[in-house]
């Protein structure tokens, strides 16, 4: 999609007088920085009125950028609404979940089933693409910033009633997918539906009283916001029809479902911001997830590289980290490198993130320095890993329906989020060096051996059938407690818990018991050693499974909490309670091997090593993201690392942060 790697980031030179342009262009070009993303809040400048549009100052900037050779990437300028906008037309501002209209301020402020924010925003970027479309230096196009939020105002109280009448045709069905003969809540017309807030049956931010309805709200303002980035989409392509178009999304965001998004988007692009404390398989696994999401290599559109300025702790990173964190990202599908931001801002909210010129304005700052060497080094690796794919054989299952209605859900436990549910499991893989793609729901499984579904909450149409079909033909799957519990509607599957999956897993589970903070169980396998579990448990029967261990302890001791069952050709494993790391490792090691799945590399290493593969060739990124030094592992000893041209030696040791791309011949 690209012709090399973009390396550049946000950049606002209106900020700034002409002069500062000029040093930032020796600046950049020193430090081998080849793009920059313009005009991204920029809708106030270049629209001061309703009537007026006034283009002369970025006219400048992309004739500046373009006589300096950059690839540029051209935002919308819709993240943020003008002043005039509002003042004139209020209604184009949100309705929070309280239930009070805002004003003028902050950004992603815009209420996306506006028909004015609508108007004006498909008309400014129709006449963005009109003016610069042609133009062979706009290497992609940046619809909005950071969709992101949600709004209750009475417009979208219409367009949601208008949703649901398209999904559920009658009110008998809809009446009955929300269960609303609980409580006497049965509608008899379609303006009696009140949207879930405060106000409503909201019960605080992250409760409802009504999942169903909730969770549809939630599908309903993630479907309300694609319009509006489809709507800027297709007044660009009616000037450009071939660049390629994106929006910067974020990781495990909850209010998006990017799956669905995913498929509107030519390629994807996301925001990298782990916090000081961030576990780097955390930061692994969503970039794992921004790959999945359409199967193929990402943009990475924004990191800082040195600090951010809304966490609770802004830590710098340390000498070397941004590069590794940067090799890293690479590894795992991304096809850019970004920065928020170019030169540091003297005001605002964002006037201490980082930057590649910092506010002393010069190029002798140690930042400086690893921006110059890392943009050196992506010169030099060219497009040899542009387009280059993940052969994994390992899914992990990721879904937004999920995790809405799981932490929608009153009970069993506080503590049981999805996120952190995934991610034990995405830890395991990763610390061992397996490849893994993060799946949707309803993706193809032929290609993978092992597919991992942990709290598999909400079981829709066509889900079992899938996954059965998986198993019987040889597959491995892994899934949980508060597995197979719903319908897409949050209705329980009535029968007996795991529902749809009972037969695939082979138990009935009777009840489900939660454990406070510092409350445990234990499970003790054939062999009598013992590990701790703890959350919630079930309290399980055999339906044709094998126990692998049982709880020791508390009125259900002896009843199973980690169970296998031969289905077709394959193996089911449904772990029946929060296993500790032993426990887990112990389980999905059992797994892997039953699926015959293999890491990059045979040897055991506390380096990362993740591999992309090319046409003719594979390139090992090994990272050691650990204090303590680490040996190349024996299998990549005399392997040429691309980034110095050297072969590896044995015995050679890497120290926190160093990197090696190594080149291997297929």
């Amino acid at each position: 999609m690209f012709q090399r790697i973009l390396y550049g980031g946000d950049y606002n030179p209106n900020q700034w007088p002409r002069e500062v342009w000029e040093q930032d262009m020796r600046y950049f070009k020193n430090a081998h920085i080849n793009s920059a993303t313009v005009n991204v809040f920029s809708w106030a400048k270049i629209q001061p009125a309703e009537e007026i549009y006034d283009f002369s100052e970025l006219d400048d900037i992309v004739d500046m950028l373009s006589r300096e050779g950059y690839d540029i990437v051209m935002a919308t300028s819709t993240g943020a609404l003008p002043a005039w906008m509002v003042k004139r037309y209020p209604e184009v501002a949100r309705t929070d979940y309280e239930g009070r209209a805002h004003k003028f301020g902050h950004r992603h402020n815009a209420c996306p089933n506006s028909p004015v924010f609508q108007k004006f925003a498909a008309k400014i970027a129709g006449k963005l693409a009109e003016r610069y479309g042609s133009n062979p230096h706009i290497a992609c196009w940046h619809v909005s910033n950071e969709y992101g939020g949600e709004c209750y105002c009475e417009n979208c109280a219409k367009a949601f009633r208008v949703w649901l009448r398209e999904k559920y045709k009658t009110l008998e069905a809809l009446n009955a997918a929300w269960n609303m003969e609980f409580w006497g809540h049965i509608v008899y017309d379609w303006d009696e539906i009140v949207l879930p807030n405060a106000l409503g049956d909201g019960i605080g931010w992250e409760k409802t009283a009504f999942a169903g309805m909730s969770v549809d709200y939630r599908r309903f303002i993630s479907d309300s916001m694609l319009d509006n980035f489809k709507m800027e989409r297709d007044s660009i392509r009616k000037f450009d029809r071939e660049t390629p178009i994106t929006t910067n999304l974020m990781g495990t965001y909850k209010g998006l479902d990017y799956f669905k998004w995913a498929k509107e988007m030519d390629i994807v692009s996301w925001d990298n911001y782990p916090a000081y404390d961030t576990p780097w398989s955390s930061v692994a696994m969503r970039h794992d997830l921004m790959r999945g999401l359409k199967g193929q290599p990402f943009m990475l559109m924004e990191q800082t590289p040195s600090q951010q300025n809304w966490q609770a702790y802004n830590s710098l990173k340390r000498p070397g980290q941004m590069r590794a964190q940067s090799y890293q990202t690479i590894a795992h599908g991304a096809d850019t490198i970004q920065f928020f931001q170019l030169r540091r801002s003297k005001g605002a909210c964002e006037k201490f993130h980082g930057a590649v010129i910092a506010h002393a304005g010069t190029d002798r700052t140690r930042v400086y320095r690893e921006v110059e060497q890392l943009g050196r080094e992506l010169e030099a690796l060219g497009n040899r890993t542009l387009g280059s794919v993940h052969d994994s054989r390992v899914g992990i299952v990721f879904d937004w329906d999920n995790y809405w209605a799981l932490e929608y859900t009153s009970g069993p436990s506080v503590r049981l989020t999805y996120v952190e549910q995934i991610e034990q499991y995405y830890r395991f893989f990763y610390d061992r060096n397996y490849s893994v793609d993060m799946i949707p729901v309803d993706a193809a499984l032929d290609r993978y051996k092992i597919v991992v579904a942990p709290v598999l909450y909400m079981v829709k149409e066509g889900m079992r059938e899938a996954l059965e079909d998986f198993v019987q033909k040889g597959g491995v799957l892994v899934t949980t407690y508060m597995s197979g519990i719903v319908d897409q509607s949050d209705n329980v599957h009535l029968g007996g818990y795991p529902g749809p999956l009972r037969k695939l897993a082979g138990v009935w589970v009777e009840e489900i018991d939660a454990l406070a903070p510092g409350q445990y169980n234990e499970a003790v396998f054939a062999d009598k050693s013992r590990v701790k579990c703890g959350l919630v448990c079930d309290l399980m029967h055999l339906e044709g499974a094998q126990s692998l261990a049982e709880y020791g302890n508390d009125f259900y001791a002896g009843m199973p909490v980690l169970t296998k069952n031969a289905f077709g050709k394959g193996f089911v494993y449904y772990v029946g309670s929060e296993l500790d790391a032993e426990g887990l490792s112990r389980t999905l090691r059992m797994a892997a091997e039953d699926a015959g799945v293999s890491p990059v590399i045979p040897e055991e290493t506390g380096l990362e090593v993740s591999r992309r593969r090319a046409k003719d060739c594979s390139y090992y990124f090994v990272i050691n993201f650990r204090k303590e030094e680490a040996e190349i592992p024996a299998c990549l000893v005399g392997k040429t690392d691309v980034l110095t041209g050297r072969q590896t030696e044995a015995g050679e040791k890497l120290s926190q942060y160093d990197v090696k791309i190594l080149q291997v011949k297929e």
